[in-house]
């Protein structure tokens, strides 16, 4: 399968945008939209406890949790569907993978804010598989320290896109609102826990 390497200091991304034809990809937005059990959680932002700006639910194998922004996450067992992605996944990026986080940013308004997935519990050089399904929309990097190095990909329906090596220590990554009409999207991010 046909990837792009970005050639990015201190760090290793890599992205398939064909990884699922359109055919199984409009398949699988649908069921995910009608089938995951989406829920909206309250973060704190500045002291204020604020609605995510996304809806979301986790995926895990049996004994695994997730806390992440203060959020403690109960996992539901993985569907056929996105066992079978977490088994693609796995085969084509050669790393192994125990949980996922599915993302459900309903419209434009919704969103992700900088951040880095560098979680004590993901491990020293986490690896992230993030699949997109639905509408297209822009994602951003910025280097932890050097403000001149800066990328963004806008990440299509049916891709993924692996974020590996350092990266995680080095960049911060975000999904910003936008004004576009844009379709619901899901971006299904695969992780390892230790």
């Amino acid at each position: 399968m046909k990837s792009e390497i970005f050639n990015l200091p201190d760090a290793e991304l890599e992205y398939f945008p064909n990884f699922l034809n359109t055919e199984k990809a409009d398949l699988l937005l649908d069921k995910l939209l009608k089938e995951v059990p989406w829920q909206q959680q309250n973060i704190k932002l500045f002291g204020k406890e604020i609605p995510q700006p996304r809806l979301t639910a986790f995926y895990a194998e049996q004994g695994i949790s997730y806390t992440y922004s203060g959020l403690q996450l109960k996992p539901n067992s993985f569907s056929t569907e996105l066992w079978k992605l977490k088994q693609a996944t796995e085969e084509l990026s050669g790393f192994d993978f125990n949980t996922c986080l599915a993302n459900l940013y309903r419209h434009g308004n919704d969103s992700m804010g900088w951040h880095a997935d560098d979680e004590k519990v993901l491990g020293k050089n986490p690896v992230i598989a993030s699949i997109s399904l639905g509408g297209i929309r822009r994602f951003q990097f910025k280097h932890k320290t050097n403000k001149d190095l800066k990328e963004s990909i806008e990440l299509q329906h049916g891709s993924l896109l692996i974020m590996k090596g350092s990266m995680q220590h080095f960049w911060k990554h975000q999904l910003p609102k936008t004004k576009k009409e844009v379709a619901p999207r899901i971006n299904l991010t695969f992780r390892k826990i230790n």
